[in-house]
């Protein structure tokens, strides 16, 4: 079923499925403040709802085909895909019992697959040199400089760098500030770094703009791009490029936020500042986090070999 992700009207005989679907979608993004997320969740929901008819017909019959079954790509589902539709679809219905529209979440008969959490990776400051040393001195290079700086250097998600607009940017004295919207609706401002702030400049210049004259909602990342900025797309095949030429393994966006946190730990950040960085929930959220990215050492094991002459 092809339907716009958050429709502005419906038509009279639209189905009323329809309407908990839309407005499901509308608490997330406001809870989540990503609309990646909401896509996320529309290209899954709209699909097979529309598949069955509607979610009272939906069993766990249903769904336990639908999680397992072969995706467009034509490859059996991994774990960790079959767990996120489950939990998708779960959260779905636990959105139509908040609002008395039934009363029954038919993903709890499921048993939900055992997923080995992935090793996070953030680069080391070598590498994120190197990655710096590829981008090449060109308008559109010295836009993406900027933008990588502002991942690494704030520690900020995907859209909360690439949605940043003039409005955003304030100076006092000599030190410039940004604003964001974080996810779960989280606002904050924040020192923008020099080297960070310097590119920024650089870039704006590029595309004959400065922030002293810019419309406040204009994007940052105008240079060498549509009016509207680079798009997340775009910026993230380019990414995938300059990690081929500096020869670092590909991975996503999400690396420079692992990466922003690894680097201030190296520079000895206690767990309560990268925390407070990072903007997590909680201290065991940054625990968790920095020991994915560490790993566990063990500082006893040559007490150990030596005991057993190892």
């Amino acid at each position: 079923m092809a339907a716009p992700l958050l429709p502005a009207q419906f038509a009279d005989d639209a189905p009323a499925w329809t309407q908990s679907v839309v407005a499901f979608l509308a608490e997330k993004e406001r809870r989540s403040g990503s609309h990646r997320t909401v896509e996320s969740y529309a290209r899954l929901l709209w699909p097979f709802l529309g598949r069955i008819g509607s979610p009272d017909r939906v069993t766990p019959a249903h769904i336990l085909a639908w999680a397992h079954g072969v995706g467009a790509s034509g490859r059996q589902p991994t774990s960790a895909t079959v767990g996120a539709r489950i939990a998708c679809l779960s959260s779905y219905y636990r959105f139509l019992i908040r609002m008395g529209i039934t009363s029954a979440n038919p993903c709890d008969a499921l048993e939900r697959p055992r997923t080995i959490q992935s090793v996070a990776r953030g680069l080391t400051a070598d590498e994120v040199r190197r990655l710096l040393e590829v981008v090449p001195d060109t308008v559109a290079g010295r836009r993406d400089r900027a933008i990588l700086l502002a991942f690494v250097l704030t520690g900020r998600r995907r859209t909360e760098v690439l949605d940043l607009v003039a409005g955003d940017i304030s100076i006092e004295g000599a030190i410039a500030f940004y604003s964001y919207r974080g996810k779960g609706g989280k606002r904050g401002r924040r020192e923008l770094p020099g080297p960070a702030y310097g590119a920024l400049c650089a870039t704006l210049a590029d595309a004959g703009l400065s922030l002293a004259t810019m419309d406040p909602g204009a994007s940052l990342w105008q240079a060498g791009a549509r009016s509207r900025g680079v798009t997340s797309s775009t910026f993230y095949a380019r990414f995938r490029r300059y990690l081929q030429a500096a020869g670092l393994a590909p991975t996503g966006l999400h690396v420079l936020r692992h990466t922003a946190a690894k680097l201030r730990r190296d520079a000895g950040a206690s767990i309560e500042a990268v925390s407070s960085f990072l903007d997590h929930s909680s201290l065991a959220v940054t625990s968790v986090y920095l020991r994915r990215l560490e790993g566990e050492t063990d500082r006893l094991w040559p007490d150990v070999a030596v005991a057993i002459g190892a």
